[in-house]
């Protein structure tokens, strides 16, 4: 699976932007997908993930009640829409493809259970 994000720029606080990860390849249904971000001089965090059909969502506090992701399976695109952007948001965004992770998402915070990466895309956030 190759995965492909984009969308990221800038945005005044209070923004809203959305991001989209196509994967390429085959089973996409198959994959949770997760969202994890990047700060300059901070470890890579996760923000989100999505169970296989979309019916499971699971969110890091941070970004609770303003980020919201979704799936197409017909498109083999995530997304992550953002809104009410904060400067703290500001990072480098990261899409990634998990075949081990359960509907549940009980472990999707975890970078070390994804096994294919995007290139990600940056967004910034002014204040």
């Amino acid at each position: 699976v190759q995965l492909q994000a984009s969308g990221g720029g800038l945005v005044q606080a209070g923004g809203s932007l959305r991001l989209s990860c196509a994967a390429s390849g085959r089973s996409f249904n198959t994959y949770v997908m997760g969202w994890f971000r990047q700060a300059p001089g901070k470890e890579r965090e996760f923000v989100a993930a999505i169970s296989w059909s979309g019916g499971y969502a699971y969110y890091a506090d941070a970004v609770k009640g303003r980020f919201t992701i979704s799936r197409d399976n017909a498109k083999n695109t995530v997304y992550l829409q953002m809104n009410s952007l904060k400067p703290e948001d500001t990072a480098v965004y990261y899409c990634g493809a998990s075949k081990t992770i359960g509907r549940d998402l009980g472990s999707s915070w975890s970078e070390g259970e994804y096994d294919y990466w995007g290139q990600g895309t940056l967004v910034t956030v002014s204040s």
